[in-house]
């Protein structure tokens, strides 16, 4: 009988990704799996067929041969009689049910022994940063510390010049079955833990587990604009794998110290800028900072506080795309303080010239106290 199109036996299309055909043959196996099948031959065959199908097209290469030459391209059996059970483990039923779902548990099935491997664990580090460095990026070197594959054993937790046999309870799969009335039960091996083998002469370095920890010392490329909360995922750094498992990931978590001019929301940036009580009056320039040097901030004359200058362009490019924010600079005017005689009679004096004014040179005060008097007058104090 013709051999279906291994798309269609997946159900996904020809240009799916490798995560929706991983998916698509993970429904497939739970369906046909000969332990939820056990007397329908039909089950079986179709266990194969996604068996077959997920293995060629999660292979760029076997994948690439299929798209160009059908069947024809990636048939085993014409090359070598390996038959209709090739790429099937042996019709291991058990391992191929760990090749499928041992990634969602944290570990999966290796090679022809049927040791589980597991992959390394995550690892975090909090990295903190100035705004400073945050805005123009850096590379910093830091010290995790982490599991690390044995380099006495290579991994295999075994003394050298030895090897780990093959645990006689499993027969190496790593799992064991366990009939319960009408139920059959897969459960760890108990002797091997579910390894698929027992090590007789323990390395003397790792002392049999095949990692050991260590501080190892990482530099870490910084992109320009990050802010506190963002990620940064080293690939493959994280705490070696078990029994030939992959390595997890190092993910490095930004915190932005506080600044002491300056704060961030998103790509702006805000600052408090003190006056003068004469600048704010009369007007004026200031020299303010920005984190690429300094600019001038024209002062406009009856500057009043908490006015908001807009310094278009001097925030920060955000590492997530999109422009450059801005600096938002708010003016607080200064009270003088530690007046002496004099400044404190022209002060005097000047405030004697502004009542002479009729309210006119402070407009906001003169309609609060008319809003008192009002006030007043209609709650008859």
């Amino acid at each position: 009988m013709a051999k279906r199109d291994f798309y269609e036996v997946l159900g996904v299309a020809r240009n799916a990704s490798e995560a929706d055909i991983k998916k698509a043959y993970r429904r497939a196996a739970q369906k046909y799996h000969p332990d939820r099948n056990p007397d329908s031959a039909e089950a079986e065959d179709k266990f194969k067929e996604a068996k077959e199908a997920y293995e060629i097209l999660t292979n760029s290469q076997k994948r690439a041969a299929y798209d160009q030459f059908g069947h024809a391209g990636v048939d085993t059996s014409a090359a070598g009689g390996a038959g209709p059970g090739a790429g099937f483990g042996g019709g291991n039923f058990s391992d191929i049910f760990g090749d499928v779902f041992g990634d969602i548990f944290g570990g999966g099935r290796a090679g022809g022994s049927g040791a589980n491997v597991y992959r390394g664990a995550d690892l975090r580090y909090n990295l903190d940063l100035s705004l400073e460095e945050a805005f123009a990026g850096t590379t910093v070197k830091i010290r995790v510390p982490t599991h690390v594959t044995c380099k006495t054993c290579h991994g295999s937790g075994a003394k050298k010049g030895t090897s780990p046999i093959t645990c006689t309870t499993c027969g190496g799969r790593g799992q064991v079955r366990i009939q319960q009335g009408f139920f059959s039960l897969q459960q760890t091996c108990p002797q091997c833990h579910g390894k698929g083998s027992v090590i007789k002469d323990p390395c003397g370095t790792c002392h049999g587990q095949g990692r050991i920890k260590e501080q190892k010392t990482l530099s870490v490329k910084i992109p320009a604009g990050v802010d506190t909360g963002d990620r940064i995922r080293l690939a493959g750094e994280g705490e070696a794998g078990e029994n030939g498992g992959p390595a997890g990931d190092l993910y490095v978590q930004i915190k932005v110290r506080p600044h002491a001019i300056f704060s961030r929301e998103e790509s702006d940036l805000f600052c408090e800028v003190p006056i003068s009580f004469t600048s704010a009056v009369l007007g004026g320039e200031l020299d303010v900072p920005t984190l690429e040097g300094r600019v001038k901030l024209k002062i406009p004359p009856e500057t009043q506080t908490g006015k908001m200058f807009r310094l278009r362009g001097k925030g920060v490019k955000s590492v997530h795309g999109g422009g450059i924010g801005d600096l938002m600079c708010r003016v607080e005017v200064e009270t003088p303080v530690n007046l002496n005689r004099k400044q404190k009679e022209l002060l005097e004096e000047f405030q004697r010239s502004m009542e002479e004014g009729d309210g006119k040179h402070s407009p906001r005060t003169s309609r609060w106290f008319d809003g008192v008097k009002k006030f007043f007058e209609d709650m008859k104090f």
